[in-house]
């Protein structure tokens, strides 16, 4: 599909006519591919996105990463809407508040276009509403705080939807140490949190390790009796040092419990040097502070003026088709996915990749890579679903 068409099918669909990165324009095999398939991305923040601003996503919106006409034409089906819970609500009653006005806010999604939008509860319901064409909407919960200790919060939250939880976010909560957090309070997981896992199992809620600490992780693989998902993570071979990713003995590990990685698109998510940048401007601006005080006039535009003298270093298409390649070649092509923490991580996402409309260059690059159209269908979404079925089968027996 040229420019010229491909931005008169945004148009028509009502969306922004901006085209995509020209170098990495998709082919119209890319494009019918990402049309063709169930596409699953494991984590995309627009719930959140609409607690800080109210934005009508049924249609067209001049910014954020997602809306439906972009959607539609990235072949996108079924984005985990993230119940995102920030960590400094932790264990407390206005996580659990948040975290059903957020639900809220998603069923209000459906509730304005149920002729394009569907909360999907099951793996069921994501193929059934692929067939009628509507875009479905599981839900996943970042940040297993609304929880507070209660099996009843688990139940409840599970009949209004969610169906993954991310047990920490930033910080240690009730339930397992977090990998950005330097205090390890549990070692892993607490006692509740080990609970947890068994329940979460017996319930059929997919138990999601990304953000946990490598300890926890590990806690849980053992425990866990059904496959287990990293919703949005990339790889610590190309980030050494990054907890936050997934080293190779963690996916060797993850692979053996049947589960899947969802590579996180963000730059300094998947890019050595981008990340680099990142710390580096952390760094100057701890400096500046600590010399000129917090509330210093030297901080007033700190960032804009730091980027403007020291450019972002933007990963690209073929940075996180790398990260994907890596999985496939280490322990094969059933345990990765998408999770691309859209409408999360702000402004660094990869040239070519910049919001929903932009999976067919994902495509392209795997096509490139030399996948099969048979392979790249498990990656944009067979293999989530086949975890989730999984999940289910467990429950259903348990």
């Amino acid at each position: 599909m040229n420019k010229s068409i491909w931005m008169a099918v945004v148009l028509a669909l009502g969306g922004c006519a901006s085209a995509p990165d020209t170098k990495f324009e998709a082919s119209n095999e890319a494009k019918d591919i990402a049309q063709k398939y169930i596409l699953v991305d494991g984590h995309i923040d627009v719930p959140y996105r609409l607690q800080d601003k109210w934005v009508d996503v049924t249609k067209a919106t001049s910014d954020g990463d997602f809306d439906y006409p972009r959607a539609k034409a990235g072949g996108l089906n079924a984005p985990f809407m993230s119940i995102y819970i920030p960590a400094s609500l932790d264990d407390s009653p206005q996580s659990t508040a948040l975290a059903h006005k957020l639900i809220d806010y998603v069923e209000a999604i459906v509730g304005r276009a149920p002729d394009k939008f569907a909360i999907a509860k099951s793996p069921a319901d994501v193929e059934a509403q692929f067939a009628q064409g509507l875009i479905s909407l599981p839900m996943g919960m970042e940040n297993g705080s609304p929880l507070q200790g209660s099996m009843d919060n688990l139940k409840l939250f599970y009949e209004r939807g969610i169906r993954y939880i991310t047990l920490a976010h930033s910080l240690a909560n009730h339930i397992s140490d977090s990998s950005y957090d330097i205090r390890r309070k549990w070692k892993g997981l607490s006692p509740f949190g080990k609970d947890l896992v068994v329940e979460m199992n017996n319930l059929g809620i997919m138990i999601d390790i990304s953000h946990v600490s490598d300890d926890a992780f590990y806690q849980v693989i053992e425990l866990s009796k059904a496959p287990v998902i990293a919703s949005h993570s990339s790889l610590r071979r190309f980030t050494p040092g990054f907890e936050r990713n997934m080293d190779d003995d963690m996916l060797k590990a993850l692979a053996n419990n049947g589960g899947v990685v969802m590579i996180n698109f963000g730059s300094t998510f998947v890019d050595q040097v981008s990340r680099g940048w990142r710390i580096t401007m952390g760094e100057k601006r701890k400096a500046i502070e600590a010399e000129f005080g917090a509330d210093s006039p030297e901080l007033e535009n700190f960032e804009e003026e730091y980027k403007k003298n020291n450019p972002f270093p933007y990963a690209n298409v073929d940075t996180v088709v790398e990260h994907v390649d890596h999985v496939v070649k280490l322990v094969g092509i059933e345990h990765v996915g998408i999770g691309s923490d859209y409408d999360g991580v702000g402004d660094s996402l990869p040239i070519g990749l910049k919001d929903v409309s932009t999976y067919p260059n994902l495509v392209q690059g795997l096509l490139d890579k030399g996948y099969s159209e048979e392979d790249i269908a498990k990656i944009l979404g067979k293999n989530l679903l086949r975890v989730w079925s999984e999940v289910e089968e467990y429950a259903s027996k348990h």
